[in-house]
């Protein structure tokens, strides 16, 4: 039983790589057999792993398909947002920030600032909100966290790519970081929300032009 888990998250760990460096994309089908062979497993422990997915909401189900990392959906993307944003509200306003956490983050929003392509933005963006919540003491909430930041990672891929939005969240990020230095937890928390809801926005713009 302890192989069967291991080989599972090791596949699903797999998956969430080859999602999150752009080499699966929405509408496209997972095959298990070909997975199988290129990982030189059984279809159990991919299976498995897959449906963890479809309960994270990172794929779905499809009849006489199989698995498929879904299509972006502008009322996806706004449930997706909101809840990501009230869970890390939540997250900084339950942790104790001390100088050196805070120096981590001021080093992370350096890379964000460096970032020299939007997909080293993201990953660096997504990081530095990684970092602002690492000290909230309850797994649960972080592993939700991490599973729905893996599907907004395919929203801000197909739409995040503009420098003058970039200039406006890193100046965010920036007032985020000042706010918990000052020890000023509810002026973070609502630059946090509109950090999120500036990034929504976009989307949603994105989405039905």
């Amino acid at each position: 039983m302890l192989i069967k888990m291991n080989l599972r998250d090791q596949v699903r760990d797999y998956l969430l790589s080859e999602m999150t460096t752009g080499n699966l994309k929405t509408g496209k089908t997972i095959n298990l057999a070909a997975l199988a062979r290129h990982l030189k497993v059984s279809v159990t422990p991919i299976r498995e792993a897959l449906t963890q997915l479809q309960q994270s909401h990172i794929i779905k189900a499809v009849p006489n398909r199989g698995f498929i990392i879904a299509e972006l959906d502008v009322k996806e993307a706004e449930d997706l947002y909101e809840l990501v944003a009230n869970l890390e509200v939540m997250a900084i306003e339950n942790s104790e920030f001390t100088e050196q956490h805070i120096i981590e983050l001021k080093k992370q929003q350096e890379v964000f600032e460096n970032a020299k392509d939007a997909l080293s933005r993201i990953r660096a963006d997504l990081e530095f909100h990684r970092l602002l919540t690492k000290n909230y003491n309850n797994e649960l909430a972080l592993k939700i966290l991490n599973d729905l930041k893996t599907r907004i990672f395919f929203y801000e891929r197909a739409f995040t790519d503009d420098d003058f939005f970039y200039n406006k969240s890193d100046n965010q990020h920036e007032s985020i970081i000042s706010a918990i230095a000052d020890d000023n937890v509810p002026t973070a928390s609502l630059l946090l929300k509109m950090n999120w809801m500036l990034i929504l926005n976009y989307v949603q713009k994105k989405l039905t032009e």
